[in-house]
């Protein structure tokens, strides 16, 4: 962006201190801008080291020479290239950086606990069966090194779920409807080696009144004793599922197949459900 923007005729502002009682003329307008006006490659490398937010609520009203600044491609390519924002594919390139950007960085996992470090906090126990959910040290180590616990089901079928509200997470309606960025859920689970067990998983993409609007349910899995108990992952991507998502509910449990007393069946953890840039998940 080594080029010197002229002026470009006169900015719209909501503020009052900006009103007049009287239409300004050319020479007034021209005036108005020329305050704002300053090298684009300069200002490129001011918005860079401003927050993000400031630079889409306040900076792009000041005058239509910022406007064009930070609605800039080069601007947000360039933050996401700064902040370590890349896409898995380096062939591929994101139709709106901008929107890829913010994506990205408020990128998280939105399930509470995934890992059992708190025991069965945020999680609503749906079925209890046998002798009930129980939270333990993993038995073989986890493909990922942060992850110590998981939660564990018993002889009577286990179920609990968690209910994500995406407007508490920041992720308004009109977004939602108009963006409808992929959502991506990930789940791990394992056998015991000496008890046959089952797994099921059932994740659904819920409107206002909480009624699916896209469901993800595949079919139980079974393991038989005397297996080599490995982590196994189950993943799946939402994408293109319309309009009026506001809620996600996550269910997932087992039990082993066996009726051993204890805890003999399918252990869980590392769950996520986050939302993703499209195409980068």
């Amino acid at each position: 962006m080594k080029r010197k923007a002229s002026a470009m005729g006169a900015a719209n502002s909501s503020d009052s201190d900006m009103r007049r009682t009287e239409t300004p003329g050319p020479s007034t307008s021209l005036q108005h801008e020329d305050m704002f006006s300053v090298p684009l490659d300069i200002l490129e490398e001011i918005f860079l080291n401003l927050p993000p937010h400031e630079v889409v609520c306040v900076c792009q009203l000041v005058s239509h020479q910022w406007k064009e600044v930070a609605d800039s491609e080069s601007l947000w390519k360039e933050r996401c290239r700064r902040e370590g924002y890349l896409m898995r594919d380096a062939s591929k390139s994101p139709k709106d950086w901008r929107l890829y950007y913010f994506l990205c960085k408020k990128r998280r996992n939105l399930l509470k606990n995934p890992r059992a470090e708190h025991g069965m906090t945020n999680w609503q126990i749906t079925a209890n069966g046998g002798d009930k959910w129980k939270v333990e040290e993993v038995m073989k180590p986890h493909p990922n090194d942060a992850v110590h616990k998981n939660f564990i089901t018993s002889y009577g079928f286990c179920r609990k779920l968690q209910l994500i509200d995406l407007e508490m997470e920041g992720y308004n309606p009109s977004f939602m409807d108009h963006f409808q960025p992929d959502i991506k859920i990930s789940d791990w689970y394992a056998p015991r080696w000496d008890c046959g067990s089952e797994y099921e998983i059932c994740v659904q993409l819920l409107n206002k009144k909480k009624k699916p609007v896209q469901t993800f349910a595949p079919d139980t899995v079974y393991f038989e004793q005397w297996n080599d108990q490995k982590w196994c992952q189950m993943t799946h991507v939402f994408r293109n599922y319309g309009p009026g998502v506001r809620f996600i509910r996550f269910t997932h449990g087992g039990k082993d197949t066996q009726f051993w007393a204890g805890w003999y069946g399918v252990r869980v953890t590392d769950s996520s459900v986050e939302v993703c840039p499209a195409g980068d998940t």
